[in-house]
């Protein structure tokens, strides 16, 4: 028998409402379910059942990560069927950093008021996002918070666990001064720097509806809430074939904070600015908010969405591992020896 509550109904929590959304996204749910997944969700943990096959020493990877004030653009656009691709992608792609393959993902989803078809709408995109990633959606949160959220809003945030074996961990360790970087494009902002973009474009009260002849017949909205993509797939399928050694998921930080992070101690990026394929989109946000090149590229991912090192020789056969997983990857600049973590030319 279902949990019946009037009183906690009238302070805001439909706990009814909660088991409508349940039934709604248990389709979405299905499409992810991959051959580890254990039970249904409902119980009071997901269970995973991984495939060590061939491993000498299985090792776990964790991420976790939200979407921030990008959600200000899905309430504004009242479109809420790809914020949770975000989410995936924000998670899925860190762990790929160490070389492991996505295996399953949690959700967690506070609501000022749980509109049964909107959480669907929001674990729609969740689904999507593990289907693009390859991973089971095996269990997650809806917690409906009165007072808290107004009624028309949300967070969402997630958790993902992936697997390498050991000796294949990507090690920065390993790289060295002439090794190439190689850029995988983004489709546009991501989910990192909203706070300026809301700043610079003023969005609250911007027509987001306007197709500004730059965009290629996309709205302004549309570009801005375009989802964050997800590498996983395409590179797996180069992790078989070449011997990476870095990758840097620019996120927060944009090309100064992560891609250092991604080399070690003395050595350097040095990224010629010309070679940088720079969407459309973040040259709106720059115009509108008067903001520095400098700041542009301590803030966005400026249309690379991935930064793989590569050794010189491998170069070659890296674009054209990529090039058939269906990416369209080009060399970004190099490794140098320096004290200066990353140059811009």
């Amino acid at each position: 028998m279902k949990s019946q509550s009037e009183h906690y109904r009238q302070a805001g929590v439909d706990i009814n409402a909660g088991y409508r959304a349940v039934e709604l996204m248990k389709g979405s749910i299905a499409r992810t379910h991959t051959k580890g997944v254990m039970g249904a969700i409902g119980g009071f943990g997901g269970l995973f059942a991984p495939d060590l096959t061939g491993m000498k020493k299985p090792v776990l990877v964790s991420g976790t990560d939200g979407v921030g004030t990008k959600l200000k653009l899905a309430f504004l656009m009242d479109k809420h069927d790809t914020i949770g691709i975000d989410c995936v992608a924000m998670c899925v792609n860190d762990v790929l950093c160490c070389g492991a393959k996505p295996l399953f993902f949690l959700d967690y989803i506070a609501v000022g008021k749980n509109v049964p078809e909107r959480v669907a709408q929001i674990v729609s995109g969740v689904a999507e996002g593990c289907v693009q990633a390859g991973c089971a959606l095996i269990g997650g949160e809806t917690a409906e918070m009165p007072g808290f959220y107004t009624e028309d809003e949300y967070d969402i945030a997630g958790f993902c666990v992936g697997l390498v074996d050991e000796e294949k961990i990507i090690d920065p360790a390993r790289v060295r001064a002439g090794d190439v970087l190689i850029a995988l494009p983004s489709s546009g902002v991501h989910s990192n720097g909203f706070s300026l973009v809301r700043k610079a474009l003023r969005v609250q009260e911007a027509d987001l509806s306007h197709q500004p002849d730059s965009l290629g017949g996309a709205s302004l909205g549309e570009a801005l809430l375009a989802p964050t993509r997800i590498y996983v797939k395409p590179m797996l399928r180069l992790f078989e074939q070449v011997n990476v050694k870095g990758v840097a998921h620019i996120t927060g930080g944009g090309f100064y904070e992560n891609i250092p992070r991604s080399l070690p101690a003395g050595l350097g990026a040095r990224i010629e600015r010309s070679a940088v394929r720079v969407p459309a989109i973040f040259d709106l946000i720059a115009r509108a908010g008067d903001i520095p090149q400098r700041e542009m590229f301590s803030t966005f991912n400026m249309g690379v969405g991935m930064c793989v090192t590569v050794d010189k020789s491998e170069a070659d056969r890296a674009l054209d591992a990529l090039r058939e997983a269906g990416e369209q990857p080009y060399v970004l600049g190099e490794v140098v020896a320096s004290d200066e973590p990353m140059t811009l030319c």
